[in-house]
């Protein structure tokens, strides 16, 4: 039987993380790589890619900065990869289109909420997935033992509580809540479709602190039986665990990383 210690150790395998400079892209990126994986890094932010690679120690040669969003880019991604990798064994689906106040037909109601925008949320969201696990897909069943793990949200599976944000610029639009809900469904129908080569998990966080207005933190913290919001390290041994041999037997599931706040 094998050791735990021999269940998470990743050498040998290579991982690609989307969405990989922003904070949860480096935590999981930092988690893998402490287990000896080869991580690829993929953003629209050169210079943020470049503070990563510092950071994290990696070769620059292991960052990619490509734009989700245009069919082209997410295929010259894969081209680049597979010339230098005979195998994926980790796909991290992290990148997400989640907008801020000033841009238009976003962070409105839902009247004030554009097609144009809720267009882009789903590009994003829910079609770069899919694109590049068919895109990928040649390199991951070389790997004998692959994982794609999609990182959804709690808003996928709950609908908002609007008293959250009242005060608030903040807001909850309609495209990421159901980008994210099609990606956990999306995650249910792969996992059944490209068993048994490949596992697919996907992963819910609730709300991560990030210098939300206090008003925000204090009504989420009061309702978050924990009673605190997440740090980037919560999300660290989910990610280990999906990643690794220690998940073998496990696919087709959503782990709500949320501090107890769907168990109401």
């Amino acid at each position: 039987m094998a050791t735990l210690k021999e269940l998470h150790d990743l050498s040998g395998r290579v991982a690609i993380i989307t969405g990989g400079s922003g904070h949860l892209g480096r935590a999981m990126a930092s988690a893998l790589i402490e287990l000896e994986c080869t991580v690829l890094l993929v953003d629209r932010n050169q210079e943020r890619l470049n503070e990563c690679a510092i950071q994290l120690r990696m070769a620059p040669s292991n960052c990619f900065a490509v734009d989700l969003e245009q069919d082209s880019e997410r295929t010259r991604l894969a081209s680049a990869i597979a010339s230098r990798f005979k195998h994926i064994d980790i796909l991290i689906n992290n990148a997400a289109f989640v907008g801020d106040s000033g841009l238009s037909g976003w962070a409105a109601t839902f009247l004030g909420q554009s097609v144009e925008t809720w267009r882009r949320a789903l590009e994003v969201n829910l079609t770069a997935p899919f694109h590049l696990i068919q895109l990928l897909h040649p390199l991951l069943v070389q790997s004998g033992n692959a994982s794609i793990i999609n990182i959804g949200s709690i808003y996928g599976m709950l609908g908002p509580d609007w008293s959250l944000y009242e005060g608030t610029p903040m807001a909850n639009p309609a495209a990421y809540a159901a980008s994210k809900g099609g990606l956990i469904q999306l995650t249910r129908w792969l996992s059944t479709s490209l068993a048994p080569a490949i596992r697919v998990n996907s992963i819910s966080p609730g709300g991560i602190g990030r210098a939300q207005p206090d008003a925000f933190v204090e009504k989420y913290v009061a309702r978050t039986p924990l009673k605190r919001m997440g740090r980037e390290e919560d999300f660290l041994g989910i990610v280990a665990y999906l990643a690794s041999d220690a998940s073998a037997w496990v696919t087709g599931q959503n782990f709500a990383i949320d501090g107890g706040w769907s168990a109401w």
